[in-house]
């Protein structure tokens, strides 16, 4: 089992969403965050200079199968592109433990499977 946690810009956020469904994705989490990246920039507006290298994201996070790790990362790479810089970045670790709380269910079992619910 493997954890995978995405930062992506906000407006691409409904095309990753769609990508991991049609990839059987169908449970994730996500939040509003804000990052800094390395592009240094400014705005200046009416004489007053404006700090904007605080920059509007989702963080996107899910558990899968080491079967579906790769299809996973797939469709965020193709579905969050824009080609530009601040497209995000994808983080991959290993899960040592996943438990269903309502069937006690561990490991792979404990995750999602439609053929099962």
């Amino acid at each position: 089992m493997k954890k995978i946690e995405a930062i992506i810009r906000k407006s691409r956020f409904m095309d990753v969403r769609k990508a991991l469904h049609e990839a059987d994705i169908d449970f994730l989490s996500w939040w509003d965050v804000k990052g800094q990246g390395d592009a240094k920039q400014g705005l200046i507006f009416r004489g007053i200079a404006y700090d904007i290298n605080a920059i509007d994201r989702i963080y996107i996070s899910f558990v899968v199968r080491n079967i579906n790790v790769e299809k996973s990362i797939d469709a965020i790479l193709k579905s969050a592109y824009t080609g530009e810089s601040g497209d995000g970045r994808i983080f991959v670790s290993p899960i040592e433990q996943s438990i269903r709380i309502r069937t006690g269910d561990h490991g792979d079992k404990s995750l999602y499977n439609k053929d099962e619910d």
